[in-house]
């Protein structure tokens, strides 16, 4: 590596947009696979619409342990790189694809085996079960392509290239969008395949950005490749990898939990209570990890200058990025006000659905702009290596007060108190994350000043 790395001499504002809107693009399409299908889906019938909601903590699951494994490869690479470690970077790009192939393999097979007695938990409708078991069985094969193509994405961000990982990704988004329509309703030649037209067509996505993935790592000169000569597996890279990403996938696999309870406690008033919440939380998902993109871009800038001892830079992609978090999240905290209605038409929704439905966006989008801050701060704490703080964020968030507030609130304000228990919760928590995080700066502020004496 030379000393010139941008990482390290960049004018911090401009690199934190080099970095951060590529990443940005790619979760806004890495996100909107689920959406484009709940939206092409919700055209059959509602029932659809309840068994692609009713899969979707599955597959957010799936997806969590991809960017799990990417995220850690992502924050290792970042940090040997700023050490000047070329031999140790290349190592963990191989340990990252071995770990993406096999893990994947894994999930793939978990899946199909959980899935039955999954969907029975939720729905005595028997069309929805069907539904769910026809769409997930072939959605279960998405998890191999979709790991190693996410590893790859994040092995080249850490080198500092945001741009090309965006084009594979665009391209599976792109085959995604085009044979939905035509696989579900049968275009031309193609027959009508219904819901399982949806779940080929997110397979085929993910099957191609795969391809272009590996061939854009393995044909084209990159900063880091993949090590084979001397190759041997070590365990601590390995715990290593996992560690550094925990936090990122306890975020994602916590929003998978999360969605489970929530359809727990709204089984309770309807099947179409259901459908809303899976339609509303893609929507969610999309603002809020496109924004997680955003801050996914700030984490290699953040670690490669920790690693390098740089703390003045350090802080200063932290309060860029923070900046840069509270402009998007007011837009979609606006967007989703202002626009409930026609948001919810983007998924056929009945009369029933918008009764409640409008309301209820309104009163969860009020979540938005606490939800980026507290993540912006564990990101912090993840670039840092204080993995166990930035953790427990996300299990604040997503866990240990919403399912409390939750239960309380639903039984004072019935199916009301289920939506305002998100505001209430991410408004708790970034007080608890502030005041956790103005404390940390005390202390290292202290151990600055006694070191320097």
């Amino acid at each position: 590596m030379q000393t010139n790395n941008k990482m390290a001499v960049a004018p911090v504002g401009k690199l934190i947009w080099q970095m951060s809107i590529p990443p940005l693009i790619s979760m806004f399409l890495q996100y909107s696979y689920n959406l484009i299908d709940s939206a092409f889906v919700a055209r059959l019938s509602e029932n659809a619409l309840t068994a692609v909601s009713l899969s979707f903590p599955i597959t957010t699951l799936m997806n969590a342990a991809s960017i799990w494994i990417g995220v850690g490869v992502n924050v290792l690479i970042a940090g040997y790189l700023g050490q000047k470690k070329q031999d140790e970077a290349n190592t963990t790009v191989t340990h990252g694809l071995l770990l993406a192939f096999g893990i994947g393999a894994l999930l793939n097979l978990l899946s199909l085996l959980i899935m039955k007695p999954y969907f029975r938990t939720f729905t005595n409708n028997e069309e929805i079960y069907q539904l769910s078991i026809a769409y997930m069985s072939v959605c279960s094969f998405m998890q191999i392509p979709n790991m190693v193509h996410i590893a790859i994405q994040k092995m080249i961000q850490a080198t500092g290239n945001m741009v090309a990982p965006m084009w594979f990704q665009i391209a599976g988004v792109v085959v995604n969008f085009v044979l939905n329509p035509i696989l579900i309703f049968g275009i031309g030649i193609f027959p009508a395949m219904g819901i399982l037209g949806s779940a080929v067509a997110t397979v085929a996505g993910y099957l191609l950005s795969m391809i272009l993935a590996l061939a854009l790592l393995l044909r084209k000169k990159q900063k880091v490749k993949v090590k084979i000569e001397g190759f041997h597996l070590q365990k601590q890279m390995i715990g290593r990898i996992f560690a550094l990403g925990l936090p990122s996938f306890i975020m994602n696999a916590l929003s998978s939990f999360m969605v489970t309870f929530v359809n727990l406690f709204l089984v309770a008033y309807s099947d179409t209570a259901i459908a809303f919440f899976g339609a509303y939380f893609k929507v969610q998902q999309l603002i809020v990890m496109t924004v997680n993109g955003l801050i996914q871009g700030c984490l290699p800038v953040m670690r490669f200058n920790y690693g390098a001892g740089n703390s003045e830079r350090l802080h200063s992609a932290f309060r860029y990025g923070t900046a840069l978090v509270t402009g998007m999240m007011i837009l979609g905290t606006l967007a989703v006000i202002l626009f409930p209605a026609q948001i919810l038409g983007l998924f056929t929704a009945s009369e029933a659905m918008r009764s409640f439905g409008i309301s209820a966006m309104r009163i969860m989008a009020a979540s938005y702009l606490f939800c980026g801050l507290s993540t912006m701060i564990s990101t912090y704490f993840q670039a840092t290596e204080k993995v166990i703080s930035s953790m427990l964020i996300q299990l604040l968030r997503q866990l240990l007060l919403l399912i409390p507030f939750m239960w309380c609130m639903e039984k004072l304000l019935k199916i009301t108190g289920i939506w305002l228990s998100f505001p209430v919760t991410e408004a708790t928590t970034f007080v608890l994350v502030f005041l956790f995080f103005q404390a940390d700066k005390r202390k290292e502020t202290l151990c600055g000043d006694t070191k320097s004496q």
